[in-house]
């Protein structure tokens, strides 16, 4: 059985980590750390862990939890995973950081976005960008594994097909898309109040969302030319989910089934990206508690665009399904393990 540790397990992605890990039949969770509760077991902050996860709760200490555990999960802010990385990396063990601390490549771009120094720079180059689809080689062999947020994983599946196929105009890429309020996090906030996001919809990070240069980053890498997106996010008054409306000028003349061929010959085999048929579209309510990602792509003939619309749990694929599903290329089992599941409904 394969150790592993998961820093950070009171927060929605932490305990949504801590609920897939252990049905996994190949782990055993060995460590789970918590600021804020600690000493406590992990079941009196989530009473439906009773009798399921009995570890109590820990204080971080570093050394010794890289000591105990094959692979450390961090579900962390930004800023926080850096150290243990460092540590991490000197001990020989395997990392996934659910942050944003080893996405963004270059170190002034990160700086500038998430107003944090970098203080890991020398694991940078190292550190693969955990999305399994694109990148699966890669991860095999990685010892620090950067998984996607949640925004960049829904976008980057939708495009991909689009940009490694040359079909539509980086330059025209627009992004329009709608988050449940778990996106922002555990912590208390004015924003996330309930009387403010019931019977709500507002836009917000307009034009400065931190996951914008991390999408950038990817699809200019996809496209082989520097992309630069308008990126739009929403919070919605629902729970969990993400929905991604994506607008692109098309370069050459097809039809709504040609393009959706394209994409299923794409994600041929890919086990959570599912291309639906013609005039079936993406719901983040079929999606929800579940890894996987929902896709189509329709032509406008009259404007010459391409929509595509994506929907993902922000906390399954967009997190912590995502950090197994890395997890399971890791170590060399069935990307399903642990997460052989369908989504919830209604």
């Amino acid at each position: 059985m394969v150790k592993v540790g998961v820093v950070g397990a009171t927060g929605y992605a932490g305990a949504e980590l801590v609920r897939l890990l252990a049905r996994h039949p190949q782990v055993t969770l060995e460590v789970l750390t918590s600021q804020s509760y600690a000493g406590k077991a992990m079941w009196e902050v989530f009473p439906h862990f009773y009798g399921v996860v009995e570890n109590k709760l820990e204080e971080l200490n570093t050394a010794e939890l890289v000591a105990r555990c094959d692979v450390i999960f961090t579900a962390l802010p930004h800023g926080h995973a850096m150290p243990i990385a460092q540590e991490v990396t000197r001990q020989g063990k395997k990392l996934i950081d659910l942050g944003a601390d080893f996405r963004l490549k270059d170190v002034a771009t990160y700086q500038q976005w998430y107003k944090t120094e970098h203080t890991a720079t020398a694991l940078l180059d190292g550190a693969v960008y955990g999305l399994p689809e694109l990148h699966r080689e890669k991860i095999k062999h990685s010892a620090i594994v950067a998984n996607p947020g949640c925004y960049p994983t829904c976008t980057i599946l939708g495009l991909a097909p689009l940009l490694t196929n040359q079909l539509i105009d980086p330059a025209t890429i627009i992004v329009d898309a709608k988050s449940g309020v778990s996106g922002a996090g555990r912590g208390l906030s004015l924003k996330t109040h309930f009387t403010e996001t019931t019977n709500n919809f507002q836009a917000y990070g307009v034009a400065t969302h931190r996951h914008t240069p991390e999408m950038e980053q990817e699809l200019t890498a996809l496209a082989d030319t520097t992309i630069t997106i308008n990126f739009t996010p929403h919070l919605t008054p629902m729970i969990r989910g993400i929905l991604s409306t994506i607008y692109a000028q098309m370069t050459r003349q097809m039809s709504s089934a040609e393009l959706t061929e394209i994409y299923r010959d794409f994600y041929q085999g890919e086990t959570f990206v599912r291309v639906l048929p013609a005039g079936m579209y993406p719901a983040t309510k079929n999606v929800a508690g579940s890894n996987y990602c929902d896709l189509s792509v329709t032509v406008d003939p009259r404007t010459g665009r391409v929509i595509v619309l994506s929907a993902i749990d922000n906390l399954i694929k967009g997190a912590a399904g995502q950090a197994v599903q890395n997890l399971n290329v890791l170590l060399g089992c069935p990307e399903n393990t642990g997460l052989d599941f369908v989504g919830i409904y209604p």
